[in-house]
């Protein structure tokens, strides 16, 4: 053992430590626990907790939690039929698409109670051990491999380490394990920031998640998109994300030109300073696998740690939920085998399958975005794009990576590029 987990107490041992309760890592707890693995969960926050999110969940993420068996008929969830968009003075309804590959509606839950519901369901699920206000300060690493085989923590104000043959990374953007092992964000990616709020409107139950394609600064005309997603407690979740492929991006006052923004509504919608629930936060987006490689020396990556938000629209929990269980899947065929080099050569297949399934479409997303970004474009799109509902329902699909594998024209014209794309 090196000397991060030396003069500290043994706490516990496990197959498996993730480290982030998260959508992420509840998920791949889940999946590593139903394979018969023991998995210790440490979260270094408390449930319930705030996190900076739009809250809207799209046909992606609502097929992951279906197959996690997580009960998204009870109180608390609000169903949508589709994406509203706004812009150039048009206003276009698009229904999920109907396919085999996912459901034909989203939900909207709030972040507040959503990882808790997802993590506790993990939890439930017999072989996780949840811990939560625990503090993951580093890696302890094996003195002859250098690989990972702990971490050490805060936890009750004493320092403790805890041992796992293997380490799941699901800690975020800041990803602070991840640095310790020496894998830092890649700059050729895109970045993005989102900040939201939340307003009591009678506009808490829209049955659409709505968009807005148009952001204005003064008269320059911004990458990135507003967003209005009823909650269905009588609030609505309101905000905007942005992206750095603007020479505009690092002197903008995302808080400012959010209420700026909504000044611009109508006064019934009621989102006003009088009505905001709570202050206006923001995070920033990790995108298109910014941080590389996805699994060395026994760690491996999830969700936003990967940055595996998607580019074209800033989903990302239905990507940390994918990565989260397809990292589960790889990491179960690692263990079953009976050497160390055995294991690691599985392992290293994690990348691998990471840029077969995403990479491809991911570029794509980074083109997108570097185009969004010139002046004019983004205008030029809205323009001559809304007034084509065909033509929309062709970007609804590419924007939401939602397609069918052997499906209609589009899904099979959205495939073909995602699959000749050189992989992010």
């Amino acid at each position: 053992m090196s000397e991060q987990g030396r003069g500290q107490r043994r706490a516990a041992e496990a197959d498996v430590i993730v480290v982030g309760a998260g959508p992420a890592g509840s998920t791949a707890a889940f999946y590593l626990a139903r394979a018969g693995l023991d998995v210790l969960l440490l979260e270094k926050t408390r449930f319930p907790r705030e996190k900076v999110c739009g809250d809207g969940l799209t046909p992606r993420a609502v097929k992951e939690l279906i197959g996690m068996g997580v009960d998204i008929d009870g109180p608390g969830w609000i169903r949508n039929k589709g994406l509203r968009v706004m812009g150039g003075g048009l206003r276009l309804e698009l229904d999920w698409p109907d396919l085999h590959s996912f459901p034909d509606f989203g939900l909207v839950r709030t972040r507040m109670d959503f990882d808790e519901i997802v993590a506790e369901h993990a939890a439930r699920s017999g072989g996780v051990t949840l811990l939560q206000e625990v503090t993951v300060t580093g890696p302890v690493l094996d003195e002859r491999s250098g690989h990972i085989v702990g971490v050490t923590a805060r936890r009750d104000g004493e320092d403790v380490t805890y041992g796992a043959r293997l380490v799941l990374a699901a800690d975020g953007n800041s990803s602070r394990l991840s640095l310790a092992m020496g894998l830092h964000k890649r700059e050729d990616r895109p970045m993005g920031v989102a900040v939201r709020t939340y307003y009591t409107s009678p506009r808490h139950d829209d049955d659409y998640l709505e968009s807005w394609l148009e952001l204005w600064d003064g008269d320059r005309l911004l990458p990135g998109y507003g967003w209005i997603f009823g909650v269905g407690d009588g609030t609505s979740n309101v905000g905007l994300g942005l992206l750095n492929t603007s020479e505009a991006f690092k002197n903008i006052d995302y808080r400012d030109l959010l209420r700026r923004w909504v000044k611009n509504m109508p006064a019934e919608w009621g989102y006003t300073d009088e009505n905001m629930t709570g202050p206006i936060r923001g995070a920033a987006l990790p995108m298109a696998f910014n941080r590389q490689p996805h699994y060395t020396r026994g760690l491996v990556l999830v969700g936003d740690a990967g940055g595996s938000i998607n580019p074209f629209n800033g989903e990302g929990i239905a990507y940390a939920m994918e990565t989260g269980r397809i990292a589960a899947e790889v990491v179960v065929q690692a263990l079953s085998r009976a050497t160390p080099a055995q294991r690691e050569r599985v392992l290293l297949q994690y990348p691998r399958i990471l840029k077969e399934t995403y990479g491809g479409y991911f570029t794509l997303g980074r083109l997108f975005v570097e185009a969004i970004g010139r002046p004019g474009v983004m205008s030029f799109a809205t323009r001559h794009g809304l007034p084509h509902p065909t033509l929309m329902r062709f970007a609804l699909k590419l924007l939401a990576n939602l397609t069918d594998r052997r499906g209609d024209a589009s899904d099979r014209i959205i495939n073909a590029l995602s699959k000749v794309a050189p992989p992010a």
